[in-house]
């Protein structure tokens, strides 16, 4: 399914199988998530995507050919392929260990072809290994961003016992499972009138569930926003205690509006998450295992990708939209 341009449908296209270059692995796809930054992409809110385009950067698969230089993946293991798809492993940050913030990274599904499709090739070096133990491939693939992205999240909260989750889609649902299972306390915070996502977060753990525009019930240690609403970023620093952390997961926002500087004051925290390390990778992996983090997915063959963004668009989805690619 191709992008030709921002704005406009995908297209269901034949395209050739790429051939892995050195350093890479040809994957055969059997499951790709439909992430909110795919919607970003296809709307043109995030600038300068390679075009033509295969969206898709949740990607589970089996590796169908190796690259030179490549030889510690057995043909046939089964990966996942994330969001961060390259770096230069020169700059400043990926010498130490932050190649999230690489100078000149490039992203699946957005700079390099992505998971919207029969065949991917990916960098080894961003390729990380899936046991078996995790799940069916389509209940994997939202792990591949939603739960890495909701990770590094998490992370970024702190030790927060306390935790606000604004937006109930893939990565809080996934998140939320983590925290209940280390002992935290959830607080989800849903679009207004969403009866349906605030059961769905009740039913996975949360200690509470209302509206993003109402007051949590009690001061928060630190909150985390999934949506890509910037207003919910002054809400979420009136929701959270002194020295509390506001956390912004998302790689687009709308703009956040003025606020007095008595709502930071008292050494409140926003931060941003921005992509996501090999480190995080792996340690999402095992504790996503250990937690038995199992998500809720809703199923769409590869050619109605249109369908599964309009759904996500229109937050009409419970969990994460998944196509089926291969079987």
């Amino acid at each position: 399914m191709v992008l030709e341009q921002p704005g406009q449908p995908l297209r269901l296209r034949d395209w050739p199988v790429p051939a892995p270059q050195p350093g890479q692995v040809l994957v055969r796809v059997s499951a790709c998530a439909v992430c909110r930054t795919d919607l970003h992409v296809v709307d043109g809110e995030l600038p300068n995507p390679k075009l033509p385009l295969i969206p898709g950067h949740e990607i589970v698969g089996r590796i169908a050919a190796l690259g030179e230089g490549v030889s510690d993946f057995p043909i046939g293991e089964r990966v996942g392929v994330p969001w961060l798809g390259w770096t230069c492993g020169r700059c400043e940050f990926c010498r130490a260990g932050h190649e999230n913030l690489c100078d000149a990274a490039r992203f699946t599904g957005y700079t390099l072809d992505g998971g919207y499709a029969e065949y991917v090739v990916a960098d080894a070096r961003y390729t990380f290994r899936l046991p078996e133990t995790l799940g069916t491939d389509t209940a994997v693939a939202p792990l591949l961003c939603a739960g890495l992205i909701g990770y590094r999240s998490l992370v970024k909260a702190g030790d927060a016992r306390r935790l606000g989750l604004y937006g109930f889609g893939a990565a809080a649902h996934i998140l939320t499972q983590i925290a209940v299972w280390q002992g935290r306390s959830v607080f989800a915070f849903t679009r207004p009138g969403d009866a349906a996502a605030q059961a769905f977060a009740r039913q996975l753990g949360a200690v509470w569930a209302g509206s993003s525009d109402a007051p949590a019930p009690e001061p928060l240690d630190a909150a985390i926003i999934f949506a890509p609403v910037g207003e919910l970023v002054p809400r979420a620093l009136r929701a959270v205690r002194k020295g509390g952390v506001v956390v912004c997961g998302g790689i687009h926002m709308s703009d956040i509006p003025a606020f007095p500087y008595r709502e930071l004051w008292e050494e409140r925290v926003i931060c941003s998450v921005a992509n996501l390390t090999r480190r995080d990778g792996e340690e999402f992996l095992r504790l996503a295992a250990d937690a038995r983090v199992r998500t809720e997915v809703e199923l769409f063959p590869l050619e109605a990708a249109n369908e599964a963004l309009e759904r996500l668009r229109s937050g009409q989805l419970r969990g994460a939209a998944v196509l089926q690619v291969h079987r």
